[in-house]
């Protein structure tokens, strides 16, 4: 019988975002796995969680019974379902199937069930100070081969520009929620004129609008025909979800700031969205986002993971083989790794013609080279993006 004999954090951050990768080592030689724990904004939080509380508990336990481990993990400290605690136990949850699939000598997609496809359709970003700007950026992607395009203009909260702002304005991430959506619905209209109807586009509201005026820009959105609109309200305001689908036809995505079951179990079986969209480290890894798959399958929603670059590659590797299997796939995210995080990650597979396709090596496929991670370590910097205000200074959701 394999048992666990070590449980560890790596942190690495070979780009913008600080990583977490969980690796568990087993009593077998050379036999362990690899998960994703990425919370970037608290990685040195999920690693104490890791370091103290989880790697204690589970030492020594049996690494096939996933399941056990997972329930155990997640109530062990009795409140549960946070970010740290849920990306603490996905990464843990995501080592022990690349485990399995070691041990069974077979991708993980396969231990779920089997592929229903040959690849992962995927789309990319595309960002620019103007309208012309992203669409000469999303003309490069369709160049590549993409046919789906998430389109932004001045990252999230728009063009920042014109904001007039108190001459004691703390420093902050400043956007104006009333002044987004005109220059918005003008970027996409001209993205839609310049690239007609061959590419679909895709766009992140990022909770940025109060809730009405986030209904009356899904309206004028209707017009434009998006494979979907991303987060138009924040959790905390998922009760205006019925009153957005009784107003109009606009595809929706939802959930990459849900940890608990309790926020998007209604809205699946409310069908008030198209996509779910949940970070698969934060809902606590793959056990949970399988039964989530097919949960929405039920009710004819596809699934969207999240997948920017605080995702880490192990985690991108997760997400694909849920897609290889999940019948109600939808759409995966894809941040278009760097080179060095391809020399960090062996295994982490390459887009090609707008698809992901798996490498079918045993497991997730992928692997980490330490020493390469421990020369780029985490920055312990304070979160600038995150620190948003309205005009007038007031502190506002990111």
């Amino acid at each position: 019988m394999v048992k666990i004999t070590g449980v560890r954090a790596i942190l690495t951050q070979p780009g913008p975002a600080r990583l977490v990768v969980v690796k568990v080592s087993t009593s077998e030689p050379d036999l362990f796995g690899l998960g994703c724990a990425t919370f970037t904004q608290r990685p040195f939080a999920v690693e104490a969680a890791i370091s103290h509380h989880l790697a204690p508990l589970l030492v020594g336990r049996d690494v096939d019974r996933i399941e056990e481990i997972w329930q155990i993990s997640m109530n062990h400290a009795y409140w549960r379902n946070g970010p740290v605690l849920n990306n603490a136990v996905s990464g843990v949850d995501q080592a022990l199937w690349d485990i399995k699939g070691k041990q069974a000598g077979m991708p993980v997609y396969q231990l779920l069930g089997g592929r229903t496809r040959e690849a992962a359709t995927l789309y990319a970003h595309a960002d620019g100070r103007d309208p012309h700007e992203v669409a000469g950026n999303a003309l490069a992607l369709r160049e590549q081969g993409y046919r789906h395009v998430r389109v932004q203009m001045g990252l999230y909260g728009g063009p920042t520009d014109n904001l007039r702002l108190p001459p004691s304005a703390p420093p902050g991430n400043y956007f104006d929620p009333r002044g987004y959506s005109r220059p918005m619905l003008e970027m996409i209209d001209h993205l839609r004129n310049t690239l007609g109807g061959e590419v679909e586009l895709l766009h992140d509201v990022h909770e940025r609008l109060h809730p009405i005026d986030a209904v009356q820009f899904a309206k004028d959105l209707e017009q434009y025909r998006m494979f979907f609109l991303e987060d138009p309200f924040a959790p905390e305001d998922i009760g205006w979800f019925p009153t957005l689908r009784q107003q109009c036809a606009t595809p929706l995505a939802m959930g990459e700031l849900f940890n608990n079951p309790h926020e998007w179990r209604p809205l699946i079986t409310g069908r008030l969205i198209d996509f779910v969209r949940m970070h698969v480290s934060q809902i606590g890894g793959i056990t949970p986002a399988r039964g989530v798959a097919s949960f929405a399958a039920m009710f004819g929603i596809r699934t969207a993971w999240h997948g920017p670059d605080d995702t880490s590659p192990v985690g991108h590797a997760a997400n694909l083989h849920l897609n290889m299997w999940a019948p109600n796939f939808g759409i995966q995210e894809w941040p278009q790794p760097s080179e060095i995080e391809y020399e960090m990650f062996p295994g982490l597979p390459r887009a090609a013609d707008g698809y992901l396709y798996p490498n079918d090596r045993p497991g997730l496929g992928i692997d980490i080279d330490e020493s390469l991670a421990a020369r780029f370590p985490c920055d312990e910097r304070v979160e600038e993006w995150t620190q948003t205000r309205l005009p007038d200074g007031s502190p506002a959701r990111p």
